[in-house]
């Protein structure tokens, strides 16, 4: 590994293609004027993607870390609606809401990540915390607290897709770290839904399987993307070849102390985690 990669410091400095994406400085000059198309973006679209983000030599690293990583990872069925909660069974059996939808991913929860990685130490940037926070003209914007939900690392194996859903949070942020060789696109419908109403006609079309009004694009390995994935269903489409298809999901709030409730992050992450938190649960009693 470069050892320019382990020096102490802010690791978006080392492994960020300032010179594409001046994050550095957002106050003047070139990066004050990228912060702001990146905003008009965010406004227009609901979403920005940022090819070419990591620079190749850290690209190499941060791949190599998260395929040796994958020796740890659960292989995790996981089965949901679109809303990610309880399903309302007060809606018509055949209403899409009420359907739960399945996929199968090894996926990597925050405290299987260690602090030294590279990954973590980038999602752990103050500046590129700051950036994301700008982009979305937040006041203030935090890690996520949830010990399970801050930083994932998942992989799509051939053959598998990633469901749709909204997420728990506003704003998602990805990082491409290995590319499908074919399918494994990214998909959404933007802002499909307020916190009031939702775009019935375009989800209940999306949910059938027309994806014409869905955003769907390729990203090649490297490429930083922000949406807002809490109002915008979205998921991955079927992965093909030969190659596992890795991200690393990054989770923020503008609320410090962000945590998930026990069910949901037992829906999410599977046995391991109930195992955790029952063993708490039960040591709570005891003492």
């Amino acid at each position: 590994m470069d050892n320019s990669f382990t020096t102490h410091g802010d690791m978006a400095l080392n492994l960020v293609d300032l010179e594409k994406y001046p994050i550095e400085n957002l106050e003047f000059g070139d990066g004050a004027k990228f912060l702001k198309d990146c905003q008009q973006k965010m406004d227009e679209n609901g979403w920005c993607n940022f090819d070419g983000f990591i620079k190749p030599n850290a690209l190499n690293a941060l791949e190599d870390e998260a395929t040796a990583l994958q020796s740890i990872a659960e292989t995790l069925t996981i089965k949901r609606n679109i809303y990610q909660g309880k399903v309302d069974t007060s809606v018509p059996k055949d209403d899409p809401r009420r359907r739960e939808y399945i996929h199968v991913a090894s996926q990597l929860a925050d405290d299987q990540i260690s602090e030294s990685t590279l990954i973590k130490q980038l999602y752990k940037s103050e500046k590129l915390t700051d950036f994301i926070r700008r982009v979305q003209r937040k006041s203030a914007l935090y890690r996520c607290a949830d010990e399970f939900q801050a930083l994932n690392i998942v992989a799509l194996h051939p053959g598998s897709w990633h469901a749709w859903h909204y997420d728990t949070t506003e704003c998602t942020v990805t990082l491409l770290l290995k590319a499908a060789e074919k399918g494994g696109e990214f998909a959404f419908l933007p802002n499909s839904r307020t916190d009031e109403t939702e775009d019935r006609e375009t989800v209940d079309q999306l949910l059938a399987g027309d994806m014409s009004k869905a955003k769907t694009f390729s990203r090649g390995a490297g490429t930083f993307t922000l949406f807002r994935g809490g109002y915008s269903l979205h998921g991955v489409t079927q992965v093909e070849g030969t190659n596992p298809r890795i991200t690393s999901i990054m989770t923020y709030s503008e609320d410090p102390n962000t945590i998930l409730s026990d069910e949901v992050n037992v829906r999410i992450y599977g046995k391991r985690v109930e195992k955790i938190l029952a063993a708490r649960k039960l040591a709570r009693t005891i003492t």
